[in-house]
């Protein structure tokens, strides 16, 4: 019941719920006919805590003192995931994949296809970045 995604996992339920899959509603409606319908998700403060948990722990994509490092967490079977990140007037375009199928552990990373540690300095002058992270 916490988990929000539970109430999205079907057509019916998700029109039933009527309210963000990835926010934590702070009431879902037990009587009448609004039964099973989430409300105040956007109130609770609980769908900025979800937002932070899914990008920095499951993607890994982390921001500090101006520079990103993608350490993702991820289930063995996802393959591969795209993140577009904007920062000041550039724009990087991140690639993880995921050949191995593993948890997590970074072997590799490529900015512009040369291999750099994964701890990149964000640069905001315009600029398109192709980032290719290998698990």
């Amino acid at each position: 019941m916490i988990n929000p995604i539970e109430h999205s996992r079907t057509k019916d339920a998700s029109n039933k719920y009527k309210v963000e899959p990835y926010a934590v509603a702070a009431d879902i409606y037990g009587q009448g006919n609004l039964i099973g319908r989430g409300g105040w998700t956007w109130y609770t403060g609980s769908s900025s805590w979800y937002y932070k948990a899914g990008i920095e722990y499951i993607l890994g994509l982390k921001i500090e003192n101006g520079y990103m490092t993608i350490d993702p967490c991820i289930p063995r079977d996802w393959k591969e995931y795209q993140i577009q990140y904007k920062w000041k007037d550039s724009i990087y375009h991140i690639n993880v994949k995921n050949p191995n199928n593993k948890n997590r552990g970074v072997t590799k990373v490529l900015l512009d296809n040369n291999e750099v540690e994964n701890k990149i300095k964000l640069d905001g002058e315009r600029k398109i970045y192709h980032i290719e992270v290998i698990l």
